[in-house]
């Protein structure tokens, strides 16, 4: 009976291993170590004009050996592989907040990342990078890729260089931890009364990214539900009454 069960055992192992090797096989998402590396070393916690957030130590990124090559990785790495929802909007929100990265290192020294832009030529509209051998502008990455997956939380992952913005990360986003981040960026966002919102007796004073993307929050009730929804420390039904200011400097 003894080498009956060894045999029995040593199939089992074999068939656990080949359920394991095409799982393997399909992860199709980059390796984000030079990008982790990056984020890091350059990124951590400061005050600007009274606000706290991650800053970013942008000459200090265009130095790092890593910057180049993660930027290289990114041109060649083709998004079509991508197979589930989530390794997409990883990819892209990863994708846009290094495209913002390099649209304020391709402009250096700027104040703001709209100054890479002007009024009648928006930065967001102008070529940001290279993926997957196709050129991008930040609006295209926003607008036509990361909106259209319908995840109003993207609006708290993707950071455009400025105070105002959602803090950037100090890991890349990736699928299988992707739902604990975005939830972690959006309490966080929240959880700033210099940016995310202010509540006070009359209602709540909300960032200005609620307003610009007022229709993305819809079907979770609206702007104020979502909130209710990230903040329990709100309690009753107040109502969006206005929003705060939106500081354009950089986040550095």
């Amino acid at each position: 009976m003894m080498p009956h069960i060894n045999q029995m055992t040593f199939v089992r192992t074999l068939f656990l291993i080949g359920l394991m090797l095409p799982a393997s096989a399909q992860a199709v998402e980059p390796d984000w170590q030079g990008y982790e590396r990056i984020l890091s070393s350059h990124v951590s916690e400061g005050v600007r004009d009274g606000v706290t957030l991650a800053t970013v130590d942008y000459p200090a990124i265009k130095k790092d050996a890593d910057w180049p090559k993660l930027l290289r990785q990114l041109a060649v790495f083709d998004p079509t592989r991508l197979e589930s929802r989530e390794e997409r909007l990883a990819f892209y929100i990863n994708a846009y907040n290094i495209l913002a990265i390099k649209v304020v290192l391709d402009h250096w020294p700027v104040k703001s990342i709209k100054d890479a832009g002007s009024w009648l030529s928006p930065v967001w509209k102008k070529s940001a990078g290279t993926l997957g051998g196709k050129t991008f502008s930040l609006d295209e990455i926003e607008h036509e890729i990361l909106r259209a997956m319908g995840e109003p939380r993207i609006h708290f992952a993707i950071v455009c260089a400025s105070i105002s913005c959602p803090d950037l990360r100090t890991e890349p986003f990736t699928a299988v931890k992707l739902d604990a981040q975005l939830n972690d960026q959006t309490n966080r966002f929240l959880a700033n009364p210099a940016k995310g919102k202010q509540k006070n007796t009359k209602g709540i004073l909300a960032s200005k990214i609620f307003d610009w993307f007022e229709k993305d929050f819809e079907p979770a009730g609206g702007v104020a539900a979502f909130i209710h929804q990230y903040r329990p420390d709100i309690h009753g039904h107040a109502s969006v009454i206005g929003y705060l200011p939106y500081n354009w400097k950089l986040n550095q």
